[in-house]
């Protein structure tokens, strides 16, 4: 559900707490991806030595974002620790909550793809999960799974029903995010949707049996 359909149905509904108090929810999970960089515009490989700052753009995506969250109250947020996810959380929330850095969220180790034009990148390699490939030293796709699944097992673990929370991150990590939230067949194609800078989706956590 994205940000516009939620809006939608809590108009309707008339009620915004009535999305987070259905029966088998533990909590919501906001997913975002940081705003546009110069490394972004350019198409040039960013991965975690790239520590660029957002551009002009990338702050008025944070910005437009910012207004369409602003009546959602969260009750923690997280992000990586690299500026422009970082930056992006701080335009997003402010002071409303504290934010956490976890080390979990960095983005995909890219080695020697690092600064390289993103044509370098063979993107269908890169995410196959069997194949788990690591050549050019790129962080296994299998090793970015195991991470996010360990910071996912804290989340339900540190957080009561019904919570509410903010994770600004990176494209690799939200769209491994995106995968384990829903509970994806690994061994379908894992690249069937877009990350642009600054996607925002819903998504539920349900309760573990």
């Amino acid at each position: 559900m994205d940000i516009k359909t939620l809006e939608f149905i809590e108009k309707k509904n008339g009620n915004k707490q009535s999305l987070r108090t259905r029966k088998g929810i533990t909590m919501k999970i906001y997913l975002v991806r940081h705003g546009e960089t110069d490394a972004n515009k350019n198409h040039i490989m960013q991965g975690q030595s790239q520590n660029l700052q957002l551009n002009e753009n990338g702050i008025k995506q944070a910005m437009e974002l910012k207004s369409k969250l602003k009546n959602i109250k969260f009750d923690s947020c997280f992000t990586s620790p690299l500026i422009r996810a970082w930056s992006t959380a701080m335009i997003l929330v402010g002071d409303r909550v504290e934010i956490k850095e976890d080390k979990r969220l960095i983005e995909r180790g890219l080695g020697k793809l690092e600064g390289k034009d993103r044509k370098a990148y063979d993107v269908k390699k890169y995410w196959d999960y069997y194949l788990n490939s690591n050549d050019q030293e790129v962080e296994p796709i299998q090793d970015i799974f195991s991470r996010c699944n360990s910071f996912i097992k804290d989340i339900r673990k540190s957080y009561s029903n019904n919570a509410t929370i903010l994770i600004v991150s990176h494209g690799a990590i939200t769209r491994c995010l995106h995968h384990i939230l829903k509970n994806s067949n690994l061994n379908n194609n894992l690249l069937d949707f877009k990350i642009e800078n600054c996607y925002c989706k819903e998504y539920e956590l349900k309760k573990e049996e």
